[in-house]
């Protein structure tokens, strides 16, 4: 036998599911990474006592200006991420909620993780080295490039590497003394590549005195979408498209590109 509910009872009915449901959410893990803005590193120096790029077997020029790579930094992948967290950090600026499969691999250990992370880096130097080479033409020649950064994974500081290593090796001057900060892949051929997490690391840049960002054109929405004020985007899908862009802005003379808003 069934009995009609008033409004207010049934309300009632209905609202006692619901508190649980919320109340169930609030205190269960979720599938996301909190992040936030990262490290820096100028490739034209030192990271940690030990220099970024190391080349032998060709002069190097005498470099001025910085070329900051940028990261993020999120929770670890074992890291309990509830829902307060998530709330929270929707209403901060300098951080981001990101589903954790977009950050980590899925289903990985943490062990397994940070090695994908080092194989990442790994294959991303190898990259950039060639790709800085071909640009140069000097790819036959016995030029031999190191690479060290402690501390990070992945692949998302290519360009940043094959600019640093076009500025030692080439006559001009990419910086003109200025703090120059970006982020991207590379491939061998010099495209460059999205990376994700682009508005965190632009306030990474800010914070740590950059005045011009390399962006992948993209990326140029993310980038604007907070970016700090002061800080300058350059969108780029080559290495040659942001040498050219480096060239300008040193020189003053010919276009220097712009994100559209």
């Amino acid at each position: 036998m069934f009995s009609r509910l008033t409004r207010p009872q049934a309300l009632a009915v209905l609202a006692a599911p619901v508190v649980a449901l919320l109340a169930t959410a609030a205190f269960a893990p979720l599938p996301f990474s909190v992040a936030q803005p990262g490290m820096t590193a100028d490739v034209l120096g030192e990271n940690k006592g030990t220099q970024v790029i190391t080349i032998t077997g060709a002069p190097v020029r005498e470099t001025s200006g910085q070329l900051r790579m940028t990261t993020i930094e999120a929770t670890s992948p074992d890291t309990r991420v509830d829902l307060p967290d998530v709330i929270d950090s929707w209403f901060s600026t300098d951080r981001a909620v990101m589903p954790r499969d977009a950050v980590y691999p899925s289903g990985d250990s943490v062990e397994e993780i940070q090695q994908y992370n080092r194989e990442q880096m790994k294959e991303s130097q190898d990259e950039a080295t060639r790709a800085a080479l071909n640009y140069l033409n000097r790819e036959d020649e016995d030029i031999e490039v190191t690479l060290e950064l402690a501390d990070v994974g992945g692949p998302s500081a290519g360009l940043l590497f094959s600019l640093g290593i076009v500025d030692k090796l080439d006559s001009g001057d990419l910086t003109g003394g200025r703090v120059i900060a970006g982020t991207g892949t590379i491939d061998a051929d010099g495209t460059v590549g999205a990376v994700g997490g682009v508005p965190l690391k632009t306030q990474a840049a800010e914070r740590d005195g950059a005045t011009v960002f390399l962006v992948p054109k993209a990326e140029c929405s993310d980038a604007q979408a907070e970016l700090p004020e002061g800080l300058r985007l350059i969108p780029v899908t080559t290495l040659k498209s942001a040498v050219d862009a480096l060239t300008a802005l040193e020189k003053g003379t010919g276009e220097v590109p712009a994100c559209q808003s």
